[in-house]
């Protein structure tokens, strides 16, 4: 027996044998409903191939560069299997650089898949983001039709620039409920829709109106 295991141990790694070759490659995907071909294109490994031939990392690498992959991880089995567990970035707004348009996740990645068409249902970000941009996409999505894009300033605070040309400067603390009550105040009093050029919620205890 000790033989027998010693010259199949040999044998796939003088490329010889049905375990040295790569007879299936499976992709699992934590997205709903992906379509794999990009997946599967950036893997490309025609069957047969020498399963210790081929490079991990470079299987990792090239599925990074497809649009919206936060993370790759290829495992070789001992059957001449590899699985390959991907994750995606989790879009959750629209960030331009003035002429295109890309999806932005909720860590602040910036998808290299741009288009030139604005999305009509997605938070608009301008400049730099950081790296966690759940709670103000969360807050402003309940004004997403008054909004323009949304900035973020002097990496501390946000300002929001409304279709009507207003700027709101929303404190640095505090902004999603800053958020809540100027929702509140258009409702009752539509200040949104005056001729306001700047309103100014830095400090929690007044609103300054330019």
């Amino acid at each position: 027996m000790a033989i027998y295991f010693a010259s199949r141990i040999i044998m796939v790694a003088m490329g010889h044998g049905a375990a040295s070759k790569l007879h299936k490659t499976q992709i699992v995907s934590d997205a709903e409903n992906k379509d794999m071909t990009a997946l599967s294109a950036a893997v490309a490994l025609p069957k047969n191939t020498h399963i210790y031939s081929v490079s991990l990392n470079d299987i990792n690498e090239n599925l990074l560069s497809v649009p919206g992959v936060k993370n790759a991880a290829t495992r070789r089995l001992p059957n001449g299997n590899l699985i390959i567990h991907v994750s995606h970035h989790h879009f959750v707004a629209t960030w331009t650089d003035g002429e295109n348009y890309f999806p932005l996740s909720d860590d602040g990645t910036i998808a290299n898949n741009p288009s030139e068409t604005r999305p009509d249902t997605a938070l608009l970000f301008r400049g730099p983001v950081p790296t966690d941009i759940t709670e103000i996409t969360n807050a402003a999505n309940d004004m997403i039709s008054e909004i323009d894009y949304i900035e973020w300033i002097e990496n501390r605070r946000w300002d929001i620039h409304t279709n009507g040309g207003i700027t709101i400067k929303l404190p640095e603390s505090g902004f999603a409920s800053a958020i809540a009550g100027l929702i509140t105040l258009n409702k009752n009093n539509n200040i949104l829709g005056r001729d306001i050029r700047v309103i100014d919620m830095r400090d929690p205890a007044r609103i300054l109106v330019k």
